[in-house]
């Protein structure tokens, strides 16, 4: 496992942040993208944790 510093780890979280932030605005102005949208982010959360274990 590789150390990060703490600056690449407070951006990695700024930008999750933000992301996440705005799927939920478009959500929540758009209801009908709510199903669509979760489901794509536990696929993308799903590849995720799958590339961090293999890595």
């Amino acid at each position: 496992m590789t150390s990060h510093s703490p600056l690449t780890l407070f951006l990695v979280g700024v930008v999750a942040f933000l992301v996440m932030g705005g799927l939920l605005y478009v959500a929540h102005q758009h209801p009908s993208l709510a199903t669509p949208l979760m489901v794509a982010i536990a696929g993308g959360a799903l590849v995720v944790a799958c590339l961090g274990l293999a890595g």
